[in-house]
């Protein structure tokens, strides 16, 4: 259920004109197809019957109380961008204009308040083409809110980016050995060269060791990597918000030491300029 309060439900259904069993100017048909053009989903399969009437706005309301935040707020993004080129026009109202950006404001609210925030963590950290292919998929399994599909190229993906970290950090590791393996010769690396300033900081990593470690039995035993039964959802987005949250702090952790090797680059070669 998407986390609506009854004041942004009703500011949406006056910005929609859902009165009446409406919305905008859609015919049935078109806003099947809209929906499921947006998100993915068929707003006349019997889930979002909502326990009332067929209409179309009943049918929004359903989707409204059936799908995530980062759901609802990719529609309500739609909505807008159909109603700003197809309705709006180029003169719009005060109150129009108001109701508008109020939309604007519950969309963004809604994706980044769901797991959708995390998705943009989940990208290639090189040229690699096959990398940034990986990557995509493992984000669009989430953007379906599907993360249960998501965890055998989530693995794939992790193992990548850990390799790169040592192969930049010149960190020698077998290629042969599991995933947390490596992983652990990174912490190590941090440990030693400070950048990481904790204790606690140390110890969360050295627990996603074993976390990583477990990542393997998952991948191996319970995602699509082979004929599994897949894991529950809810486990599954919970594996994928774990992972993702460890991807984003070495992201940040990283990120200075590339923007200080960038800055020693140009302050050494403006040195070698002749003027």
């Amino acid at each position: 259920m998407a986390n609506l309060s009854y004041s942004e439900k009703k500011r949406l259904e006056v910005f929609l004109d859902m009165g009446g069993g409406y919305v905008l100017d859609f015919s049935n048909n078109k806003l099947q197809n809209f929906v499921h053009d947006a998100i993915g989903v068929d707003i006349y399969n019997a889930k979002y019957d909502n326990g009332g009437s067929a209409s179309k706005a009943n049918r929004i309301r359903g989707v409204w109380d059936k799908e995530t935040d980062y759901q609802v707020g990719l529609l309500i993004e739609a909505f807008i961008k159909y109603w700003t080129e197809f309705i709006g026009g180029d003169s719009i109202s005060d109150e129009q204009y108001k109701s508008l950006k109020s939309c604007e404001e519950i969309a963004h609210k809604l994706k980044s308040e769901s797991l959708g925030a995390q998705i943009q963590v989940i990208q290639a950290t090189s040229d690699d083409i096959n990398f940034h292919k990986l990557a995509k998929q493992v984000r669009e399994a989430i953007e379906r809110n599907e993360p249960e599909t998501a965890l055998d190229r989530l693995h794939t993906y992790t193992v990548k980016f850990v390799r790169e970290l040592c192969d930049k950090h010149r960190i020698a590791y077998d290629k042969d050995k599991p995933l947390h393996s490596f992983f652990g010769e990174y912490v190590k690396h941090l440990s030693k060269s400070g950048l990481i300033k904790s204790v606690m900081t140390e110890r969360i990593l050295k627990t996603a060791i074993s976390n990583l470690e477990a990542f393997n039995d998952v991948r191996n035993n319970q995602s699509f990597a082979h004929d599994n039964s897949i894991l529950n959802y809810h486990e599954s987005l919970l594996i994928f918000k774990n992972i993702s949250s460890i991807v984003e702090f070495i992201n940040s952790i990283e990120e200075p030491t590339v923007q200080t090797a960038k800055a020693v680059d140009k302050n050494s070669f403006e040195e070698d300029l002749p003027f």
